[in-house]
C-alpha cells in the first residue's frame, strides 16, 4: 500500500495540537498594518485554534498529523 500524499498548502499553514486540534495562523496581519487598529494587530498576534466545523476538512488534507 503506498503512502499517502499530505497536501502542501495545508502542511504549510496549519498544525496540530496534541489533542487533535488545528491551529492556524491569524489572517490581515501581513500588509497595509497602518490602516488597522492597535487593539487588532494586538490581539490578532500568534495562531488561533480552528473552529471544530472547519477541523475536519483540515485532517483530511493531513493523513499523519
Amino acid at each position: 500500500m503506498p503512502k499517502m500524499k499530505t497536501k502542501s498548502s495545508v502542511k504549510k499553514r496549519f498544525r496540530l495540537t496534541a489533542g487533535g486540534k488545528v491551529k492556524a495562523g491569524v489572517a490581515y496581519k501581513r500588509h497595509r498594518l497602518r490602516n488597522r487598529s492597535q487593539k487588532m494587530k494586538r490581539t490578532e498576534r500568534g495562531t488561533f485554534v480552528l473552529d471544530a466545523s472547519d477541523a475536519p476538512a483540515i485532517k483530511r488534507h493531513m493523513p499523519y498529523g
